[in-house]
């Protein structure tokens, strides 16, 4: 690279910050540096082009076309020459732009005249702001060193507009972390909340773009380089990591010792970036080429050098993850993706819970469900968006957050939790009532829970006992195999705190999503149908041996339920069953207490065990139905696919009519029947639950007072000559006959 060109790189960039650095109004500043830009880069024009929103892009400034098109001309992402380069995030270089496929001719602009183009996308570690071209009359490809010099300038315009550099009186250009954001996710927990953002892992924040003295940059960086080497080499070096450990830290060696990875950045910075400025530029371009690649495994390493940056980033400015800021009141955790552990350490202080990734099932997902905390999943970008402090909207109900909302849309969002409120006001005077419909018949209404912070619920719902407890995030929040006098301690203090009322505890489920740090997981093809659950009892004995053990010593005496989760066949449960018989026959010859009375049951979560033989039936104890993975292989669709998992409904009539096969086959047995899972608790399935015979379900304790509201306003014989009137009209779903019915009640 030429001396010369390396000077005219850094003289430009020091005439912009020069320029940048006096006050002004956005508009203004944006025309000065079209002009600043075409000047330096002996161009008849330049012009930079916004996102008004994420598919609009607008002519927000130019030096060289018509000065009536600004702000007049737009056009959609990937649409022309301009629009492309957003796409792609990627350089358009051409000598002869009319000829290139995709070219769009804008007359307003005047740009005809003009031949060579060179586009180059304003982001930022990813996000796509807009794009800075310039154009030529003189047929002519730009040279490398004149795409490197205005893809850098692009670059330092996107660090200076989260300073707010071109915020002004007219608002010319949006400032990141300053507009209105709404994002789009998915439903991991319900509920509403509003409040402010507490980064789980705060963004590093750039002040100097720009680089005074490069050499003094340039050994900046390779000290940081060298902290980050010797970092993941004492990582390494842990004794407690498993072998996918050291393969994530072992990518990371391997980038972090990458001369390419150090050369660009020393490049970088002798165009004139400041060491911080150089990390991100790289990062940014990570995160445009992890845009583009389909190979997954090519993704996950781009995404290693993603977070490698990311520790580069705070070496260089001194930024951990302790910033020293205090966490606002009602804080709103926003993160990538968090353990249960971690999020347990935030505990209830939480209102709110928004990530970038995560499923419905992940165990974030299920500590939220514990906390009750409204969680949104898949709310893409929201951690390079969010700053500490920002107002937060979370709506875990559509799976959607307002960062930084207009007051309006606050306003709305305050209106809708003050409802929720008032509503469960009225479910709070229907707690100690039976949930006994206007037939006479009563429904049992179980909680659902799986910490300890749970049980205070148990009284406050207004719930009959514990119809599922959920042991495996005893297992899950450790770094390794809880001790059975530390599982006994919990059980007992699980069974104290609902103080003689029913506790089911369904023993260790894990697999599929839920993986234990401590055990290696077998590569399958499909998790959800693989070794999971009781099949990992059975071929692991000593872990279910001892699970079951702590569970005896707790009850100490008192009635005792276990369940076994995933049976698919009679011959899994019976040996289940034994196991527990061999537990309490060697507890008693042992002299130590046993239940008084012990029932072990079966979840019935696959359509299989609706067909086991009627001996299956005679024996177990009672049957919970888990509704949610009974949907999802009924239907064959993931419940952790969001393409799929919310296309089926549960009120169809087929899916109903399976479930009345087996609650007739409970009823010849006299065998004890519950529904468990998330449409328990949702208060119209729940009727048609009950209207089909199930007559105890079990849900989150937040669930129990709509339900029970509800249920206690309607005839379920009425409920269930609706359900058989849309079978006989040939409907495919309950659900529109029923809405119009209840619609039709008194009260509902």
């Amino acid at each position: 690279m030429p001396e010369r060109s390396e000077s005219d790189s850094r003289k430009l960039l020091r005439r912009l910050r020069d320029m940048l650095s006096v006050p002004g109004k956005g508009q203004d500043r944006l025309d000065q540096i079209t002009h600043l830009i075409a000047d330096s880069m002996k161009t008849e024009v330049c012009s930079i082009y916004l996102f008004r929103d994420p598919e609009t892009l607008e002519l927000c400034a130019t030096e060289g076309l018509r000065k009536e098109s600004v702000h007049q001309t737009r056009m959609k992402l990937g649409e022309g020459l301009v629009g492309r380069v957003a796409r792609l995030g990627q350089p358009v270089n051409t000598a002869n732009a009319p000829a290139e496929k995709g070219f769009r001719y804008m007359p307003e602009t005047g740009e005809e005249i003009y031949s060579s183009f060179l586009g180059v996308p304003i982001q930022r570690v990813g996000e796509k702001l807009g794009v800075l071209v310039v154009q030529s009359k003189t047929a002519r490809q730009f040279s490398e060193d004149e795409i490197y010099a205005l893809d850098v300038v692009a670059m330092v315009l996107a660090e200076m507009t989260e300073l707010g550099a071109f915020i002004g009186d007219d608002g010319a250009m949006k400032a990141l972390h300053k507009q209105p954001v709404l994002f789009r996710g998915s439903s991991g927990q319900e509920g509403a909340a509003e409040g402010r953002v507490w980064l789980h892992e705060p963004r590093v924040v750039v002040t100097n773009p720009v680089a005074d003295d490069p050499l003094t940059e340039i050994d900046r960086i390779r000290a940081a380089v060298g902290e980050l080497r010797v970092s993941i080499d004492d990582l390494l070096e842990a004794e407690q990591l498993d072998k996918d450990q050291k393969q994530v830290l072992e990518a990371y060696r391997m980038f972090a010792h990458s001369r390419g990875w150090l050369r660009r950045m020393e490049e970088d910075i002798m165009r004139g970036l400041s060491a911080e400025a150089a990390v991100e530029k790289e990062q940014s371009a990570a995160r445009s080429r992890m845009e583009q690649v389909p190979d997954q495994y090519l993704r996950e390493r781009l995404q290693d050098l993603d977070d490698l940056s990311n520790r580069l980033l705070r070496i260089l400015t001194g930024q951990g993850k302790d910033t020293g800021a205090e966490m606002p009141e009602n804080p709103v955790l926003v993160a990538r993706n968090i353990g249960p552990a971690e999020l347990l350490d935030y505990g209830r202080k939480l209102k709110g819970v928004v990530l970038e990734e995560g499923s419905v099932g992940s165990h974030a997902a299920i500590v939220a469900r514990a906390l009750a905390i409204p969680l949104v999943i898949n709310a893409s970008r929201v951690t390079s968006e969010a700053l500490n402090g920002d107002p937060i909207l979370v709506d875990g109900d559509q799976g959607i957050v307002h960062l930084r909302p207009e007051e309006t849309v606050a306003r709305a969002f305050r209106d809708k939790i003050a409802m929720q409120a008032e509503a469960q006001k009225r479910y709070a005077s229907l707690r100690d009532l039976p949930a006994t419909t206007t037939c006479g018949t009563t429904i049992a209404l179980h909680m659902n829970a799986g910490l300890m912070a749970d049980l205070p619920s148990l009284e406050g719902s207004g719930a009959d006992g514990v119809g599922l407890f959920r042991t495996e995030l005893q297992f899950l929040i450790r770094s390794k195999m809880p001790q059975r006098a530390e599982l006994a301690r919990l059980y007992a203090r699980v069974m104290d705190a609902a103080k003689g009322k029913r506790v089911a505890f369904r023993t260790l489920d894990i697999g599929s999503d839920k993986v234990l740090p401590y055990m290696k997981p077998p590569e399958e093809p499909n998790p959800a149908m693989g070794w999971r659950a009781v099949r990992v009892g059975l071929d692991k004995p000593g872990v279910m041996r001892m699970q079951v053990q702590a569970l005896i010593r707790a009850a100490a005496g008192r009635p005792l339920t276990i369940m076994f989760p995933l049976i698919t066949e009679f011959s899994e449960f019976q040996a289940a069953r034994a196991h527990v018989l061999r537990e309490l026959h060697r507890e008693r010859s042992l002299g130590h207490p046993v239940p008084e009375r012990i029932e072990i049951g079966a979840m019935l979560e696959t359509p299989s065990l609706a067909y086991a033989p009627r001996a299956f039936f005679e024996l177990t104890d009672f049957i919970s139905v888990g509704g949610n993975d009974l949907k999802q292989f009924f239907f064959a669709a993931d419940r952790e696919n969001e393409l799929v998992r919310r296309r089926y409904d549960t009120l169809n009539l087929s899916f109903l009519a399976f479930l009345e096969q087996i609650v007739a086959r409970c009823a010849e047995t006299g065998t004890p029947l519950s529904f468990c899972g998330e449409d328990a608790g949702r208060p119209i399935e729940a009727l048609a639950l009950a209207a089909i015979g199930f007559r105890a379900l079990s849900m989150r304790p937040a669930s129990v007072g709509p339900v029970k509201a509800l249920l206690r306003r309607v005839n379920l014989s009425e409920a269930r000559a609706v359900i058989d009137r849309a079978r006989a009209e040939g409907a495919e779903s309950a659900r529109p006959l029923l809405m119009d019915w209840l619609a039709t009640q008194s009260g509902t």
